[in-house]
């Protein structure tokens, strides 16, 4: 396992919507290899996970999207859900913490529908990606290359990109994660 030991990761989500393997198993896997989750979302309190259609946990917010500092950022984590993203992208603070963390050449992990908030902020042209299918024809409307993969690692934009399909592929998806945020660090 990759060490990321004291990498700050925020995990960016909306309040409601997560799917919640795609937060808690990459947040652990981050925490397993010495790293600092922060979960970060656009209102303060806590989130709301789900279990497909079933709500699931909760869980603490650290930081609004309009409080955080992208600086002080290492890396960031995009979980799917399809609503979560869906009001992610709405959230013109996020969008802007996204965008910032990206031209600052801080690498990022994708999942699932997690994408439509890359689209949003523009900043698929020119990048290979995978997610859930669904979101295939929006990232090529968006300029990117969509395949259909277990997980994809793209470095032809400003930062490394790291991009999986859906919960099946958490263990790839977790492990390129990880080995892409030490690289960074290096």
């Amino acid at each position: 396992m990759a060490a990321i030991d004291g990498m700050r990761v925020a995990f960016v989500v909306a309040n409601e919507g997560i799917e919640q393997a795609e937060l808690v198993r990459p947040w652990r896997a981050v925490q397993e290899a010495g790293g600092r989750p922060q979960l970060v979302a656009p209102d303060p309190g806590e989130v709301q996970a789900m279990n497909h259609l079933d709500k699931g946990d909760t869980f603490p917010v650290d930081f609004t999207t309009k409080e955080v500092d992208p600086a002080t950022i290492d890396a960031i984590v995009l979980p799917g859900g399809v609503a979560n993203p869906d009001r992610l992208r709405m959230d013109e603070p996020a969008v802007e913490l996204v965008k910032a963390v990206f031209a600052a050449g801080k690498p990022a992990a994708v999942i699932c529908h997690g994408p439509w908030t890359l689209v949003e902020a523009g900043l698929v042209r020119g990048r290979t990606l995978t997610s859930w299918p669904s979101l295939q024809t929006d990232i090529r409307n968006a300029g990117g290359t969509w395949v259909d993969t277990e997980v994809q690692v793209c470095s032809a934009g400003p930062n490394v990109l790291v991009t999986s399909r859906k919960p099946d592929d958490l263990p790839a998806f977790n492990s390129t994660l990880l080995e892409v945020f030490a690289d960074a660090r290096t």
